[in-house]
């Protein structure tokens, strides 16, 4: 999958838009399902454990898919060095936080709160890339993170540790996001996956390997179906990313609030409140509205190189 094989998130021939779809929204279950293993795995072990074995899994896939394209010391030989590393960094941190995050925070509301990252690219991307952004964008901004404070209203969701640390993973992947796009100027999908996957099983051994705590069967178990569906989960977004433009995939990203309320019901019980309910859907429909409206004006599009990490 080469960087070059689309213009601007365009439609080429020989796409399959369709089973674009059908595989991207498999993969955003599988996230789902990931998710809630992992919080049931952070309940008895690390969150740093957890980011470590996960990174593992992740490194492996990087390698293995990026050196089908060119060799290791091509895919090494990069125009952003320190962006690489420092994207390598920040997904880093942006696992860490969510790991701490679902640990204690309910996953619908813990779905609904790292939807507001769109919303956040937005507007870090004004900055650093130095994007225009219209008024009519900036109020369904506004709108969204109105609907994050009806999450965490008096009475609604309490902000904690847990609700920081989800707060600051979704900032953390919108910075990542933004210096994805300024280094696929240069650098190809693959070179940026192989740094994303080397900083990544560097900084998460490097720290995990002091929170180490022996598993049993059970966790063992666990751990090998969080490694599955994410290896899995990427798989499926790549091909799909192969099939599909991004910006006709994206829009379904959305899926994952109503998977994880699900999700959250059917695995642990709980069951988000009605008005933290209506949050949740102001944050995706401004999402929805910033996304289209970035699509009409031709904005820098969503690329193939930003979903490959082992955000979700």
């Amino acid at each position: 999958m080469q960087r070059t094989a689309r213009v601007a998130g365009g439609v080429r021939a020989g796409d399959n838009i369709g089973l674009g779809l059908v595989l991207s929204i498999t993969a955003i279950l599988t996230f789902g399902v990931q998710d809630a293993v992992s919080k049931i795995l952070v309940q008895d072990y690390s969150p740093f454990q957890i980011t470590m074995i996960r990174y593992w899994a992740f490194a492996v896939l990087a390698l293995v898919l990026a050196s089908r394209q060119a060799p290791l010391s091509q895919l090494l030989v990069s125009r952003h060095i320190g962006l690489q590393l420092l994207r390598g960094l920040l997904l880093v941190i942006d696992i860490w936080l969510f790991s701490a995050a679902v640990r204690t925070v309910p996953l619908a509301e813990l779905q609904a709160i790292s939807l507001v990252y769109p919303l956040l690219v937005t507007l870090i991307a004004i900055p650093i890339l130095g994007e225009r952004v219209g008024v009519f964008r900036l109020l369904a901004v506004a709108a969204g993170f109105g609907g994050a404070l009806i999450i965490l209203r008096p009475g609604g969701l309490v902000l904690d540790f847990g609700v920081a640390c989800a707060l600051g993973s979704a900032t953390a992947y919108a910075v990542y996001i933004v210096l994805t796009r300024q280094v696929s100027q240069a650098d190809s999908t693959a070179t940026s996956m192989i740094y994303a996957g080397l900083v990544g099983l560097v900084l998460t051994t490097a720290v995990g390997i002091f929170y180490w705590k022996p598993m049993d069967a059970h966790a063992m178990l666990l751990t090998l179906v969080v490694m599955a569906t994410m290896c899995i989960a990427h798989s499926l977004m790549m091909k799909a990313l192969s099939l599909a433009p991004a910006s006709a995939l994206q829009p379904f990203s959305y899926l994952s609030l109503p998977w994880g309320i699900t999700l959250s019901f059917v695995v642990f019980g709980h069951l988000i409140d009605p008005i933290s309910l209506v949050g949740a859907a102001v944050i995706a429909g401004a999402g929805l509205v910033v996304m289209a409206r970035e699509r009409r004006r031709a904005a820098v599009p969503v690329g193939e190189a930003e979903t490959l990490g082992p955000r979700d």
